[in-house]
Parts: structure tokens; sequence; C-alpha cells
């Protein structure tokens, strides 16, 4: 009978025993109450408390955390859009107690705490600086939060503005800017490539006619110098000047009558082939020569008078 009454004694003084350990879990931290009343914190490791005394009241993970709070309000210029504001927070290590006992709901009281920032600080701007000073929303939430947060035990680590969603109709009407403006300035560039394309263009046929006239007045030249050459051996053989031209044109003219008999898809010229054609061409030239000498002449004496004058 002893021994029944004996065993049930040491297994509660075991389960008793026992239940004095307790383990914390690292990057986290127990709180310890004694007959309801805060006794310590307790940090990772194993630990002791004094059984049917002490008890854990709770747990607090000194990890850095995060939440997300989306914030609808109203720009300067009357758009409505929805900004995500993500903190990251932690307790602070030797504020364990505060951030148990002093708030039941942190997440709540960050969330208003943002929304206020956010609610004073984005009216203030239009829409494009919104997206353009989301860093400095993001300092002004996290500045707010600290001073607030640090009596509760919680540090405010790092805010950020992870999207800014404006309405619909806004955000088409952003992109139809975006689309017209980029399609400006392809227009630009087009216009220009073509004003580059016709200037290259005109510089190229300046050139090209450039170089055809060198090359006509080059021809022109070496035929003068071939007559010249014609002209003086037929003098050197006894023929003078005004018969070694007529020989010459004359020569000239059925080669050119041969020229043209040679190619089947020449068009229709008519010229005179006659051998007196060569005399009549001749003495043409000459008395085309002869005025022109003559009107050339008129000129300077005429100019050489009004000087004098």
């Amino acid at each position: 009978m002893s021994d029944f009454i004996l065993f049930p004694i040491i297994f509660l003084g075991l389960v008793i025993l026992f239940s004095s350990f307790f383990t914390v879990k690292q990057q986290s931290a127990a709180i310890i109450e004694r007959f309801g009343k805060f006794q310590s914190v307790r940090h990772s490791g194993l630990q002791l408390k004094i059984p049917l005394v002490d008890r854990i009241a709770g747990r607090l993970s000194l990890k850095i955390q995060q939440l997300d709070v989306i914030v609808e309000t109203k720009t300067k210029d009357d758009v409505f859009v929805r900004l995500k504001v993500s903190v990251q927070y932690k307790v602070i290590r030797d504020k364990v107690e505060d951030a148990f006992y002093k708030l039941d709901y942190p997440h709540d009281q960050i969330t208003s705490y943002v929304f206020d920032v956010v609610r004073a600080e984005v009216p203030k701007m239009i829409l494009d600086h919104v997206f353009l000073k989301k860093d400095d929303i993001a300092i002004a939430v996290k500045s707010e939060l600290n001073e607030a947060m640090l009596d509760y035990g919680y540090d405010i680590i790092k805010t950020l503005v992870t999207d800014i969603d404006p309405d619909a109709q806004v955000k088409e009407a952003m992109n139809r800017i975006n689309a017209a403006d980029r399609e400006k300035t392809a227009a630009q560039y087009e216009g220009d490539a073509q004003r580059i394309l016709i200037v290259e263009k005109a510089k190229a046929e300046a050139e090209s006619k450039r170089l055809q006239g060198q090359g006509i007045a080059d021809q022109r030249r070496e035929i003068a110098r071939g007559l010249e050459e014609s002209v003086m051996v037929l003098n050197k053989v006894g023929i003078n000047s005004q018969e070694a031209s007529a020989l010459i044109v004359v020569t000239q003219h059925y080669d050119t009558l041969q020229s043209i008999g040679q190619h089947t898809n020449s068009n229709l010229i008519l010229l005179p082939n006659s051998p007196q054609a060569a005399n009549s061409m001749l003495n043409d030239m000459l008395a085309s020569f002869t005025a022109s000498n003559q009107i050339g002449e008129a000129m300077k004496n005429a100019k050489n008078n009004k000087k004098e004058d």
C-alpha cells in the first residue's frame, strides 16, 4: 500500500522538476511572471523557473519583421493614388518588457502612424512629384514612427514606398502622354534624318556636276589641243590653216556619220552629207567667230572710251 502511494508522489515530483526547465529559441525572448507580476525577461538557451510560482506569460521575436500598409489618398492635383508602404521593424532587446506590456497590437499602432504621415505628405505634392519624391515620403514616415514607437520598445529599421498606383484612368492618360511624346521625338529624329539625306544628296549631285563639268572642260581642251596639233602638221606639208580647218571639219563630219551608222538603236538625225556640207559648215563657223570677235572688240572699245570720259 505504501508503494502504491509513493509512486504517484515521485511521478508528480518529476513532473514538477522537469516543468522548471524551459528553452528559449535564438532571436526571441520569454516573459516570466510571478503570481501575475512581471518577473524577468529570458533570452535564448536553457532557462529555469520556479514551478507553480513562475509562468511564461508570452514570447516575443527579436527578428526584423515587415508590415505592408496600403494607403489611399489624394494628391495636390486631385488624383487619387494608392501607396504601399513597407515598414521594417524589430523589438529592442533591452525593451522587451515595454514591447510586451505597452502595446497589445503593434501592427495597428504602426499602421495608424503610416496613414497619418502619408495623408499629411502626399496632398502637398502633384502626382509626378509623388513618384519623384517617394524617398522623401519614406523618410518622413520613418522619422515619425521612430519617435512614436521608441517608447513602446520598437525600433524602426527602414520604411520603403514600394508601390504607387494611381487610378486606372490616370495611368491610361499618362501612358497616352508618354506615347505622344515619344512619337514626337521619333518624328523629329526622322525629320532630321531626311534633312541630312537631302543635304548629302545635294552635295553628291553638286560634286557630280562639278566633276562632270571638269571632265567636259578637259575633253574640250584636249580636242582643241588635238586640232592645234593637226593644223600644225598640215601646215608643215604646205596646207594653209583655212584648208587644214576645212579638212578637219570634213573628217569629223564623216566620222560622226560613221559613228551614228554603227548604232542600230540610234535616234533619227538629219545631217548634210554632201561634199559641200563641210565647206559650208566651216564658212559658217568662221563667220560666227569673226562676228564674235568684232562684238568683243566693240565692247572693249566702248569700255575704254567710257573710262577716258
